[in-house]
Parts: C-alpha cells; structure tokens; sequence
C-alpha cells in the first residue's frame, strides 16, 4: 500500500550538486533556467574543472580521490550549510545511491533531489531487491543472493547455476565489481578482483553471483514517482552495446519491440517503484531474451546517464522534474499522456584505449571541438580544451545524443557528430564510436549484449601503419598551419603572412623532421604549391591531378593536428634530445600503461615468474588493471608499494630474463 509522504512547500532557490562532470553542469543548466542559485562542490584536482567555473558557487573539499573528496559526507553537508543551499542534487554515482547520504541530508534539514532512504535500501542491494521481485512474482535469472560470501560458497553456487557466471557487486551499478567467469579454475581470482573493486567503489565488498545469458538485450524503463502517491514510466531504453558491462550506446525507443511486450516491461516497473514507496526518477533493468521473456536485474535509484534520449523522444526535462517533485508539486504528466515522438541514440566518449581492451586513459586534452549544432542534436560534456583528465574518476568525457523522425534519421545525425568532433591529446574511443555506428548490423538493430566481442574484427581493426601519403599531407600541413600563426612582436610586417619555406624566384618547398605518435619521417623538399590552409574554416585544401582536397586541421602552439582515416593525428617536430633521453630508458623494466594507483603488490625482489603472471594491480578510473610478466623471469627489483600513485610510464618493477 502506498504511503504519502511528508510534502515539502519550500522552494528551492540555492542547489548544491553533489557531483562533478558533465553531469554536475547538465544539472546547472536546468537550475539556472529555473532561476536557482548552484553550488558546486570540488576536489583540489578538479579545482579549474568546468563544472567549477560553471557554477555561481563553488567549495573545495580537498583531496584528489572520490574517497577524499565527492565521498565525504560531512564536509559537503559543510559546503551546503556554508553555501546558503536548501536541497541538494546528487547526480548519478558517488552518493546517489547511498541511503546514509539521504538520511543526512534530512538531519540537516536538507531535501535530498532523489528517492527516500529506505527505497534506496530496498533496493541498494542488489541481492535484497531481487527478493522484493520475485516476492512480487517478477521472474528472475537463476542466481545466488545469500549472505554467505566465503569463496566455498560461491563454487558451489556457481556449479549450480552452471558456468558461464555473472559476479556482480551486491551495492552500486555502473559495471564495477562485475566479472564473468568461464571457467571454475578462475573463480577464486575473479571473485578476490571483483571484491576489491566493489569495496572501492562502494564501500561493500558484498557479491552475488547468477548465471551469465550470452545474448540477452538490455532493456531498462524510467519511472518517476511524485509524493502523492503516482508513478508512471516515460518508455523504455535499449542499452545492449556495452563494453566491460559498461554501456556505450543507448537508445529509445528500443527497436523491435512488440506493443504487449513494451506495455508488460512498462507495467512490471511501475509495479516495482510502487512495491518500494519510490519517489522521484528511477529505472528498472531488464534481461530479455530471444523468446520476448523479460527478467528483473535491478533498479537502479537515480537518474541514469542516458536520460537524455528519453528527454528526446518525450520533450520533457527530466531534471526539473526532479526538482518539481523534490519542492512537493504533483508528476507534470499521467501515464495516457507521456508523449513518444521519433527516436534517439547517445553515445558516450570515453578517455580510454579501445585497442588495449578498452584501458582508461588520462592526460591533456590538447584539442577538444564538439560538432556544429543543429536540429535534433545534444552535447552533455563537462570537459573544456587543456583540461587535465584525472586517472582518479570514471573516463567519460562527454556524451553525444542525436534525434530524429526516425532511427535511421537519428543514426545518421549521430554519425555526422562523431564525425564533426575533434579530441586529441588523450586517448579517446571516438573512432570505435563511429565504427558502431556505422556497422551493418547496428543500421540493422541488431542488437545484444554481445554486440561489441561479434564484431570486434570490424569495430577494433588494428592501427594501420602511417603512410607515406600521411607524411606528405603533415609536412604540407606543418607548414602552412604554422605559417598561419602571426608574430606577437612585429604583426604588421609583411614577413609574417609568408609561409615557411618560402623562397624568392623559386618554388616553396622546405625540409622536416616530424613525429606523429611513436612513429616519425624526415622529409625533404616539401612541396606546398597548390595548397592553402584557411585558419577562419580551419580547413587545408590540397590540389593533387585536378582534385581539391580537403582536410581538417589546426595548430595548438607548436603541435598540428589533423584528421587522418577517421583519427585526429598530433604533429610534431622531432626534438633530437628527448628522444635520446627515451631511447635510454630500463629494458627489462616494466613501466605503468596509465596513471592511477598501486592496489595490490603480488610479487617480491627475488620471486621466478612465468610469462602472463600478474606482478601487480593498479587501479585507474574505478577499474582495476592486472600487470602481468610479459616473459618468465626473476625479479630484480620493485620500485612502487601499496598506495602509490604513478604517472604514465612510471618504472613500477624489473623483470631480469631467464637465461
């Protein structure tokens, strides 16, 4: 039976947004066109981050890691009491989900923008809530949610539910704490993994672990509850692309869907928010099978990262929803009136290697362009050029939502933005995200979760080798984009519009030596008769055999970047000292693939190992990453420990060769 709850009258007029990101400023900007003040909270690493500079307001917390930072609990109580705020807006991750946050926050005399406490609790564990479901005689994939956590259990279980199994974090969502496992042999260290990374991003090191559906579509409905006692669900969502069980592309409606089936997936959500008094936005996950048979996976209490398509296909802002509801004011629409217009499709960019199993990526983004604006397209991004991207928080950047009368009419707006975008300086998966976009079966919704390991082959073909068109294209490119920057010192001069390589009575042409990535070539006589660069358009025009060429390009300081073969390449000229000094770096030593910090030493100075054994773990962007020996060998020395944080290339440990 539902309860109505205690119905606040007062207007939020200051918000503190619990949160950092795109998310923070996608939450700003539905707070300021509703003439509310925003707070913004921050770690001392992320102090020039956007959603800083953003907001009217903003309070250092300190530290550099979530657990120093956006996880402390008091000190944004602090930072909402100092800041004048009267509610307080926790986005999606970090506290969204943790009752104890909740609860505070009505101590404070605070409203909390999301659900009550107790419907977090009810479902903030994963293994409660799939009780509550099937109490309700919603059908569940056969599992084990029991309390019982030793290794022996869980061997067991699994051997009874039969391999391939799922283990997932009992608290959270977003993909931590979840591995497959194929085989028995490789429980006892997935399960160790999967531990540790749930208890660093939640807190509770709790498992549960069920049986892993090959090819299952990932079927998830938003549902928004108001204190009067009303739920309805805005449609539905497919969110089956999904790498490491982290989704990549989403979209609504979800394609293929039969009317019964949508209207009974609509039905069981509503029937879930209801079951646990829900206030506010939410979403119910759902397994489907081949068969059209659904089952419950969780609920996940908070606004989702892809909301913004169901905002696309219903013209409703979900956000100030939110805060309607928070202030006590009745759901905006019923059920009969939800709108469902054309189709919509996000894609998230991340900071991460697609190559390299998809390993997070941090650094400079040197060069960030988001694509021209139009009609039916959306950027959420809480990143801006030169900012430094943390190896401390989740590698999204920034997610791009495009809208059309029809899927096909939004695939293809989708693919004009990834096109238009341009990020270097940080390793970013916008190429894979134009691969998916434009494979045959995406074009055709077929759609799983096994999507992207199918197709690997053709959405992560292999780098090729730079060619020896591309050389000629950057010494052209270096040239005229350098020769387009003007001199501080003398502006006026006539010099300064030559371009390099410029000689009188003869033709232009000039010697380089370039580096692009690891690789270099030196170049000589350059010819750039023919060609222009326009640095208004930022756009190099190239004549080749009576064809114009064009190719996007510009210059950051003393680097050119240009768009080759669907990669934004960075230029440089060859600095003869550092490469010597690289050239000198330790052989046989073993070096960090990216920042972040030392989880877990598994070796010492003296031990014989073989090729593929794990050395260490090193934690980035919420994810733990293995270390392992790339041949068998001893160890001659280890230069991290525990609780270290490394740069990129750090030397971690050496590794003497077996003879």
């Amino acid at each position: 039976m539902i309860t109505t709850h205690d119905i606040s009258a007062e207007p939020i007029t200051c918000l503190l947004i619990a949160n950092r990101g795109e998310i923070a400023c996608r939450i700003m900007r539905t707070a300021k066109a509703l003439g509310i003040r925003t707070v913004a909270i921050h770690s001392e690493t992320d102090r020039d981050a956007r959603h800083v500079l953003e907001a009217d307001v903003a309070v250092n917390l300190g530290g550099a890691k979530p657990a120093d930072s956006y996880l402390r609990i008091d000190r944004i109580l602090d930072a909402a009491r100092a800041s004048g705020a009267q509610a307080i807006h926790p986005g999606y991750g970090f506290l969204s989900e943790n009752a104890g946050f909740a609860r505070a926050c009505a101590a404070q005399g605070l409203i909390f923008v999301g659900p009550p406490a107790n419907a977090i609790d009810a479902m903030g564990s994963k293994s409660a809530a799939k009780a509550l479901m099937e109490a309700a005689g919603v059908p569940l994939v056969p599992g084990y949610h029991g309390t019982n956590q030793s290794l022996e259990t869980f061997r067991i279980e699994s051997a009874r539910i039969g391999y391939p199994v799922l283990l997932k974090a009992v608290s959270g969502g977003g993909g931590k704490g979840m591995k497959v496992v194929e085989r028995e042999v490789d429980l006892a260290e997935a399960l160790a993994s999967a531990q540790r990374e749930a208890q660093a991003a939640f807190g509770d090191g709790r498992m549960l672990v069920e049986r892993y559906l090959a090819r299952p579509r990932h079927i998830e409905i938003q549902v928004f509850a108001d204190q009067h006692g009303q739920c309805i669900h805005l449609n539905e969502r497919d969110c089956s692309i999904q790498r490491r069980h982290q989704k990549v592309i989403e979209e609504a409606p979800a394609p293929g869907l039969s009317a019964s089936l949508r209207q009974a997936m609509g039905n069981a959500a509503v029937q879930a928010a209801l079951a646990i008094d829900y206030v506010g936005a939410g979403t119910v996950e759902f397994l489907l099978d081949g068969q059209e048979r659904f089952y419950f996976m969780e609920m996940n209490t908070r606004l989702q990262v892809e909301h913004p398509v169901t905002e696309a296909i219903t013209g409703q802002d979900l956000v100030a929803w939110q805060l309607q509801i928070a202030q006590g004011k009745p759901l905006p629409l019923q059920q009969h009136e939800v709108p469902l217009r054309g189709h919509a499709i996000e894609a998230r960019l991340y900071a991460e290697d697609p190559l390299q199993d998809f390993l997070p990526a941090s650094g400079t983004l040197q060069l960030y362009r988001e694509s021209l604006p139009g009609p039916g397209r959306r950027i959420d991004s809480g990143i801006s050029e030169d900012d430094e991207v943390s190896p401390f928080y989740d590698p999204m950047l920034a997610k791009l939502i495009a809208w059309g009368e029809t899927r096909e009419a939004a695939r293809l707006n989708l693919l004009a933005m990834l096109r238009q975008t341009a990020i270097a300086g940080v390793q970013t998966n916008l190429a894979f995200l134009q691969h998916i976009i434009e494979h045959p079966a995406f074009v055709r919704a077929e759609l799983d979760t096994g999507f992207i390991p199918r197709h690997a082959l053709a959405l992560l073909p292999p780098k090729a080798e730079l060619a020896d068109e591309f050389w000629l294209l950057a010494g052209v490119a270096w040239l005229l984009c350098m020769g387009a920057v003007k001199r501080n010192d003398d502006a006026g001069s006539p010099w300064t519009t030559l371009t390099p390589g410029w000689r009188s009575a003869i033709p232009a042409n000039s010697c380089l030596h370039l580096r692009s990535g690891s690789a270099d070539r030196r170049l000589d006589q350059i010819d750039t008769t023919g060609c222009t660069y326009d640095p208004v358009t930022q756009e190099l025009s190239i004549s080749q055999s009576g064809v114009l060429h064009h190719y996007p390009a510009l210059a950051r300081g003393q680097t050119v970047f240009i768009r080759w073969q669907e990669h934004w390449q960075r230029i440089e000229k060859v600095d003869p000292i550092s490469r010597a000094a690289q050239a000198q770096q330790h052989a046989g030593g073993l070096q960090a693939p990216m920042n972040g910090s030392i989880v877990r030493m598994l070796v010492s100075v003296g031990d014989e190992v073989e090729a593929g054994t794990p050395l260490l773990v090193v934690e980035a962007m919420k994810m733990e990453h293995n270390i392992r020996a790339p041949h068998s060998g001893t160890i001659s020395a280890i230069l991290c420990a525990e609780g270290d944080l490394v740069a990129e290339g750090t030397l971690l440990v050496e590794l003497e060769e077996m003879t």
